[in-house]
């Protein structure tokens, strides 16, 4: 049987093709440059789809996909119903912060009970963290540009993805607590890993083998 793979542009796919190379899986074009949404391997019995990254979850817990690779902060906000996550890739690793601009006093804001102003495109994952605080906040969806929304006034704070800080601090912002720690997961719908479990532990085992760090 057919195994179909989920994977997103970008730095995901860039980091994800060792471990597919790993497992004897080759791209048969670069989805960077290729129009084609549906990519053919090297193997007839592996297909790769190419969709968003905050897409992955859906297609692989709806059985549109057996497999994916998806960021843990898409599987915080999605939920993860109806995943299976093997295996930490130990790849695309970043953290989930709270900045704020560099004079902005978060902990004396937070201290008297302040309401705040948070931009992000984790909505659920914001109000979850800042609820167990018991910090008030009203939150504001962006989809890209985050640290533009304290600079304009829109925002007090932002919830955004932090891999080195250079971003933040080219826009005199700082991050002031960390929500979680990101890398890529290894995600299979639950399904499939009953009916096509051969194949599909085949490429875990090959996946975990070649992950960084892995003994």
């Amino acid at each position: 049987m057919s195994i179909t793979l989920a994977l997103s542009k970008g730095r995901i796919f860039e980091e994800t093709t060792p471990l597919l190379k790993a497992a004897g899986i080759a791209a048969a074009e670069d989805p960077e440059t290729s129009r084609k949404l549906i990519i053919g391997t090297n193997r007839p019995d592996v297909n790769i789809v190419i969709v968003r990254a905050t897409d992955v979850p859906t297609y692989v817990q709806y059985g549109a996909a057996d497999i994916g690779v998806a960021g843990k902060d898409v599987l915080m906000e999605h939920g993860g119903e109806g995943l299976y996550q093997p295996l930490d890739l130990r790849i695309g690793v970043c953290k989930l912060m709270v900045a704020v601009p560099a004079g902005f006093d978060y902990a004396a804001a937070v201290g008297r009970g302040a309401r705040l102003k948070v931009a992000t495109k984790y909505l659920d994952t914001a109000r979850k963290h800042f609820a167990q605080k018991g910090v008030h906040v009203d939150l504001i969806k962006l989809y890209g540009s985050m640290e533009l929304a304290p600079l304009t006034g829109l925002a007090d704070a932002i919830v955004d993805l932090v891999s080195t800080g250079n971003t933040l601090r080219a826009n005199n912002l700082v991050a002031v607590e960390e929500i979680a720690p990101i890398s890529a997961r290894l995600i299979v719908n639950r399904a499939a890993m009953k009916l096509k479990r051969d194949g599909i532990q085949a490429l875990v085992d090959a996946f975990s083998k070649a992950v960084p760090g892995r003994a």
